[in-house]
């Protein structure tokens, strides 16, 4: 008896529309700035489908102007659904020829939606004895479910996939047969498709209705047996509950007939879907992908054409693509591969190792008569403090490279990197690296000080395209269409049997190592040419080229930490959180799991009704109790504030006071945070292992934790230079508002200033609050501030809170319209700019959906604002550095934290270095108003700030 076969039928929108927001916290941008979460999300849900069922037929179906009948039932139909967002837009076209490449039929009807198409299909094919999957996310089609037919979501955030057959649909909506998922659809309505149900019935009422009434209209009909305001609702709307009933019906008479010859799935076009994942950058994918169609046949490239798929030539594989990661951790790799890309096998080279005396000598005398010379260490492992060099490759010439090994004995490896001293030192030939800070620390490990010019293709590449990824293997795939051999296939995966660099044999080593030189000495070249075209190149090479030996040193320098303060201080917020804890049980009058947000919302909700009738719910269907919900609550109740205190307290001491002792470095005894320049889109440095950006300060006990960093000895002092309101200074400047200007040059408080401008009372009748409802203003009209947020903030209601910010504008009028002009040149453009040049490109600035607009015009206010900042800290390290490196001094500069730096100062130049720190500071960048610093010293941070 033959196998029954299996059609599976695609719900294009539902599974582009998850695909995109599956990215929507770290979009994929490629390099021409596109967009392609959703092409990707939606391309790996399809390819998983096809991995793991083989199916034998498949088509998708696509909405095409939306349902006519509905919308003439119901013209409120989808009405409240916000417009599709830019990149969904740009998608589909991208999808629809991804389809057509794979010869997949694409079902639409102008007038009719996928359910309507895809229920249509399902109930034809059932009858000519198909199993049928629709492959969908959406609920609304367990209606469908039968013997036959089938609902297959998709795998998500690690889950599997779940298929639900009639058991199923029966049990999660407990009724007795599928088709009263649609009574339950009409009873409950739907915000997302504007369904308007019946009033007051939600999912629970709605299945207790089914069970005790079977139907909508058995329901109706018996609204008598109904009490109080549920009757009274439910008899005022029975005609809205029908016609839900009819909005949620899917529809199984569309004009599209199941054909069986043009629904088999068979071989790709794969020229075509290369050379569209070619024009996206679906690097991995285009892998995946040919390794999908390819492996079937062993070896010979499969012909292209609608021919059959080989069925079952394989045992079925359960590796699933997960939708939610990076395309770079779903690696497949096959040797049927058509070559997507240019490798090391295909690709003509000239690699050789240097060793020997007269090797290294003759290497050496070559080097010293480039211009130009990329290099690249490589090391014992990824820890540059304690790192050995295994190996350094130089590259000056395309498809050329040396590579030279370095001996284990510490010893002979220093007589060796000491030969190549005059290189280093030359001022005259630039170095080429990529991540050159990481190649810096190491050298200097070895004694080795590198002079000349620096080009770091990665900080290049950031500044060309902040929004994409920067490391070497995207960026070569990208630019130069050429994929580099993965470190795995050397030393295999992260894990305990993960090897060194030390066990690949030379020959492999010298092929990964100098492959890694002559592909990023290629990629400068190109990046050079983008620098100059972008408008950045002056600020590659006056900051941030500059900065990486400055953070080399700084991060090499580290800074003290006190653990034992730290252990009594981790000891004192136990006691804090334990008391908190018996509070706020006290108040519950039970015991529950604090850190359990559903033990939570049940306490906070159910048991106190804090917060009225109508509380929030997320997806799972559990109350949410999120900070901002928190926040909302704090002043009914005074459990949720103890809450958040016991939160703030948990986050504390896990974070930060228990977790910093772990982060000290075993010989040098201090903490080592590293700093990166390309992470964050405004040019702020984001600082890692550990994040001292993040330290809260706001709290006493937040700022206890700054105690714990200390001067390095008795003969030390530690001493913290802040920009004064350098954010406020710079938005004054900026917009050219001139009574925010005067303010700033008369020396005045700015919040006071401004309080008693917009409180109309003279200067030294301005109270605390109103000081402080200003400050909340000036800082909060950066970031797009609304009487929403403002009467959040502070204790005005939302009418004083719009008065307020009306009374500002009117205040500093100029301020207003320098925030249009930046959203218009945003607009014009698509991008706004630092003082210093920096790019902050937004996609969204033209978006038709608001709320997405409305972020990208926030960003185009801020982001030169927040980026002309850290330009000019960045100015003030670079010029500070060099006067402690070039006059000798005993201090160091330690660390940086958004408009701070902090020096571990020699007690006997504590008077000398503070002004010299205060007139770099300040005269880092002129602006229409004075920069001012306030310098502080002491023992520890705290003391110092």
């Amino acid at each position: 008896m033959s196998q029954q076969k299996r059609l599976f039928l695609l719900d294009a929108y539902a599974l582009i529309f998850r695909g995109y927001y599956a990215f929507i916290k770290n979009p994929r941008i490629n390099s021409k700035g596109m967009d392609t979460s959703a092409i990707m999300g939606f391309m790996n849900s399809l390819m998983d489908v096809i991995k793991r069922e083989k199916p034998d037929h498949l088509a998708v179906a696509f909405d095409k102007g939306g349902s006519q009948l509905r919308n003439d039932l119901f013209p409120e139909y989808k009405a409240n659904r916000d417009a599709t967002p830019e990149a969904i837009k740009i998608a589909v076209p991208y999808i629809q020829d991804l389809l057509k490449a794979m010869h997949i039929p694409i079902i639409e009807v102008s007038g009719y939606e996928a359910d309507d198409l895809i229920g249509t299909i399902a109930k034809q094919a059932e009858k000519q004895d198909y199993k049928v999957f629709m492959v969908t996310p959406d609920k609304d089609f367990a209606q469908l479910v039968s013997e036959n037919i089938f609902m297959y979501k998709p795998a998500r955030m690690g889950n599997g996939i779940e298929i639900w057959g009639v058991p199923e649909v029966l049990a999660k909506f407990e009724i007795e047969k599928p088709e009263q998922v649609i009574d339950f659809l009409g009873m409950m309505g739907d915000a997302a498709d504007n369904i308007p149900g019946l009033p007051g019935v939600g999912e629970k009422t709605a299945k207790k209705f089914l069970k005790e009434y079977g139907s909508m209209e058995n329901l109706l009909a018996n609204t008598a047996q109904l009490k109080g305001k549920m009757k009274e609702n439910i008899e005022a709307n029975q005609e809205k509950g029908l016609l839900s009933k009819k909005l949620a019906t899917i529809l199984l008479d569309c004009p599209v007939v199941f054909n069986e010859t043009d629904y088999e799935l068979s071989t790709p076009d794969v020229e075509k879907t290369d050379a569209l994942f070619n024009e996206l950058e679906f690097r991995r994918m285009a892998e995946q992908f040919d390794a999908l169609f390819k492996k079937e046949d062993s070896g010979s490239n499969m012909p292209s054409g609608n021919t059959k798929l080989h069925q079952k030539t394989s045992a079925k594989n359960e590796d699933q693509f997960d939708l939610f990661a990076s395309p770079s951790t779903n690696e497949v790799t096959s040797p049927n591969h058509v070559q997507f890309y240019n490798t090391l096998e295909n690709t003509p080279h000239n690699y050789q190792i240097i060793q020997g005396e007269l090797g290294v000598k003759l290497l050496i005398q070559k080097l010293l008569q480039q211009k130009s010379v990329c290099l690249d260490t490589e090391t014992t492992g990824l820890d540059a403090l304690h790192a050995e060099l295994v190996g350094i490759s130089f590259s000056y010439e395309k498809g050329k490279a040396f590579y030279v090994p370095f001996p284990e004995n510490q010893e002979e490896a220093r007589a060796l990197i000491a030969k190549f001293n005059p290189f280093f030192e030359n001022q005259s030939i630039e170095k080429i690296g990529q991540n050159l800070k990481y190649d810096l620390k190491i050298l200097a490990n070895y004694g080795v000080t590198v002079h000349g010019n620096l080009f770091d293709t990665m900080i290049a590449h950031y500044l060309i395209n902040p929004d994409m990824r920067h490391n070497m293997d995207i960026l070569s795939e990208t630019y130069l269409k050429y994929a580099p051999k993965s470190i795995v296939s050397l030393i295999g995966k992260k894990g305990k049997n993960q090897k060194s660099m030390r066990d690949v044999s030379l020959e492999e080593i010298k092929e990964y190592a100098a492959e890694d030189a002559d592909v990023t000495f290629q990629l400068k070249e190109i990046f050079a040419a983008e620098l100059e075209k972008t408008e950045t190149k002056k600020l590659f090479e006056t900051i941030e080229i500059p900065l990486v030996p400055v953070l080399a040193a700084m991060e090499k320098e580290g800074i003290r930490l006190d653990t034992a303060f730290l252990n009594t201080l981790s000891e004192d917020l136990n006691k804090d959180i334990q008391t908190l804890e018996a509070t706020i049980y006290d108040i519950a009058g039970e015991h529950f799991n604090l850190a359990s947000p559903k033990q939570l919302g049940t306490i906070l909700f159910d048991k106190l009704k804090i917060g009225g009738a109508k509380q929030k719910k997320t997806k799972t269907g559990q109350y949410a109790t999120g900070e901002e919900i928190l926040s909302y609550l704090a002043l009914e109740h005074p459990v949720v504030k103890n809450i958040q205190d016991w939160r703030q307290l948990v986050k504390l001491k896990n974070t930060y006071v228990d977790a910093l002792p772990n982060q000290v470095d075993p010989i040098s005894l201090r903490v080592h945070t590293e700093y990166m320049q390309t992470v964050a889109a405004t040019g702020r440095l984001s600082s890692n292992n550990p994040n001292l950006q993040n330290i809260p300060i706001r709290t006493e006990r937040g700022r206890q934790i700054r105690k714990a960093f200390v001067a390095r000895d008795e003969n030390y002092t530690l001493v913290s230079a802040d920009y004064s309101q350098i954010e406020l200074r710079v938005i004054a400047a900026l917009s050219g508002e001139e009574n925010m200007i005067k303010a700033f040059l008369n020396q005045e408080d700015i919040h006071k200033s401004t309080a008693s401008k917009v409180f109309d009372v003279p200067l030294e009748e301005v109270t605390r609050e109103q000081r402080s409802h200003a400050k909340t203003v000036n800082f909060g009209i950066i970031y797009g501030v609304s009487a929403f947020g403002l009467s959040n903030q502070t204790s005005l209601s939302r009418a004083e809170s719009a008065a307020l910010i009306e009374a500002y504008y009117k205040t500093y009028p100029r301020l207003k319209s320098y925030i249009q002009e930046q959203i218009d040149f945003a607009r014009e453009n698509g991008y706004v700019q630092t003082v210093l040049g920096r790019r902050r490109y937004l996609k969204d600035i033209q978006s038709q959906n608001a709320m997405v607009r409305g972020g990208a015009e926030r960003n185009a206010v801020n982001a030169p604002i927040q980026g002309s900042a850290a330009d000019i800290i960045k100015i003030a390290m670079i010029a500070i550095h060099q006067k402690l490196t070039t006059e000798n001094w005993k201090s160091k500069m330690l660390l940086q934290v958004h408009d701070e730096l902090v020096f571990d100062v020699h007690n006997s130049e504590l008077e000398k270095i503070q002004p010299m720190i205060k007139h770099e500071m300040e005269n880092a960048f002129q602006l229409k108003v004075p920069l001012i610093v306030d310098l502080g010293t002491g023992k520890n941070w705290l003391e110092a700030h």
